[in-house]
């Protein structure tokens, strides 16, 4: 057979065959169902809770982690992820852009939230236990307000409710002018709050009963150097919020759950993890003192946000 002939003879052999495995597959632009042995998962709906900054993102994983895997155990057609803030001005700005669908914010920031369009499902804690301290060194020679005089105070932010406009607030109502008459430091979480007042950079650290349980219990050395000098009276405690668009029947067996943590050894377990005595029913109505209260503040004081 002629070598050409047999080239040829090649060539339409390939070509056929490329033909007819064009044939066999799919037409151009069309795609169909991918068989396989296992089912394809189903992606379930995720569900944020961002809570406002109660220690650094270590110490909140740690606190919350639990109530977020029975959340997940006890709602398995959904998932649930806790999220973080650097700051209160970083978790103030995520839930005026709407973005976590659950939050446990402070009472001031609750005020804010419902202006967004979350509302309230819980309150996180006793009343009796929302309240401002002051934390000192104990040779600090401190023992009156007037003592604070041209000195600074640290507290984690502006906006912290429990942890900085109550006790301004309170210094106010005793003469001082928070000011003029002091410093105030603001440096960005509870515990960075109270170890400026250990290291001697503030006279007075600034805080609310749970990150004090927690530095007690996590730095017993460095607690011991330190002491509560005075406390402001107690207001409401945080809310557990949930944005407008989390459907109804979610929002209410989440509520229902956080309710009946307390009945049980594990949700009991995990209140003693968050420094949380137990959540209690309330709305967005629960709130309104907190604005009478800030109203107050803002009238006598400073705003409690500096555009």
């Amino acid at each position: 057979m002629p070598r050409m002939f047999v080239r040829s003879a090649w060539r339409w052999l390939a070509m056929a065959a490329l033909l007819a495995l064009w044939g066999c597959g799919p037409e151009p632009g069309k795609t169909g169902p991918v068989y396989g042995a296992a089912p394809a998962a189903i992606e379930k709906p995720l569900y944020r809770l961002a809570i406002h900054p109660l220690h650094n993102p270590g110490k909140l994983f740690e606190s919350y982690q639990p109530l977020i895997e029975y959340l997940n155990q006890q709602l398995p057609e959904v998932r649930f992820e806790l999220e973080a803030s650097l700051d209160y001005q970083d978790f103030e700005r995520k839930f005026r852009r709407r973005e976590p669908a659950f939050l446990l914010p402070n009472p001031w920031q609750t005020l804010e939230a419902i202006k967004v369009g979350y509302r309230v499902l819980a309150m996180a804690g006793d009343a009796e236990d929302f309240k401002g301290i002051f934390i000192v060194r104990r040779d600090s020679g401190i023992r009156a307000p007037t003592d604070l005089t041209g000195r600074a105070l640290s507290y984690p932010s502006a906006t912290a409710l429990a942890a900085c406009i109550m006790p301004q607030q309170w210094l106010h109502e005793r003469g001082i002018d928070v000011n003029r008459d002091i410093r105030n430091l603001y440096v960005g979480s509870q515990e960075s709050a109270i170890m400026n007042a250990y290291l001697g950079q503030s006279a007075a650290g600034v805080t609310w009963p749970p990150p004090w349980r927690a530095f007690q219990q996590d730095h017993p050395k460095e607690a011991a150097e330190l002491m509560q000098i005075w406390e402001t009276p107690p207001l409401l405690n945080n809310s557990f919020m949930a944005r407008d668009d989390v459907p109804a029947p979610l929002a209410e067996r989440v509520r229902q759950l956080l309710l009946g943590l307390q009945q049980a050894e594990d949700g009991r377990t995990i209140l003693a993890g968050m420094r949380t005595a137990r959540f209690h029913p309330a709305d967005d109505a629960s709130y309104d003192a907190v604005r009478v209260f800030i109203q107050r503040f803002e009238r006598e004081v400073r705003p409690v946000e500096r555009k």
